[in-house]
């Protein structure tokens, strides 16, 4: 069965590709993705096929609207903060520490621990800022640049692209 971080990783390759249709099969799990025209809407559909063990998930119209409209203001207010990164990002004068693999961005070495570091923070080239874990194998990111954290680009948990930005370092 794939896991769900697999399903959301072919979710987003079929939405960046042209695909309107989408079906793959293996070891007795089936999905299969279509892709609405001009419309937000992303019906998926997992069937994993035993005797009696039938699980289908086909979210309606009338429950993807419901949920765009719950959504509306928190994305109005990502877009808000999107913008507000977005000119900090794409400023010349600061480093950007990105992700050198695609995996799972932790800002501290366990949930009960204290961050690597915080915005304020001056870090060193060798300074340890995060961790990405890929396939069970906790990979320490390091800043690369003497500076000051000005801005932390990922929320803990989230999951990072090959070269996605993480931090913003304005450099000393």
């Amino acid at each position: 069965m794939l896991k769900i971080q697999e399903i959301r990783e072919i979710i987003k390759l079929i939405d960046q590709s042209s695909i309107e249709k989408f079906t793959f099969e293996s070891e007795g799990t089936k999905i299969k993705l279509e892709k609405a025209n001009g419309a937000q809407q992303y019906p998926v559909q997992v069937e994993q096929r035993k005797e009696e063990n039938v699980q289908q998930v086909q979210p309606t119209v009338q429950e993807t609207r419901k949920e765009s409209a719950e959504q509306a203001p928190a994305e109005q207010e990502n877009r808000e903060q999107k913008a507000d990164s977005s000119t900090a990002e794409n400023d010349p004068s600061l480093h950007k520490i990105t992700s050198p693999m695609v995996g799972t961005f932790y800002k501290a070495s366990s949930p009960d621990a204290d961050p690597y570091v915080q915005i304020g923070d001056s870090v060193k080239a060798d300074s340890i800022v995060c961790i990405v874990e890929a396939m069970k194998l906790f990979n320490e990111i390091e800043a690369e640049v003497a500076g000051e954290i000005v801005e932390i680009l990922v929320e803990d948990g989230q999951l990072v692209e090959y070269g996605q930005p993480l931090f913003l370092v304005k450099q000393k």
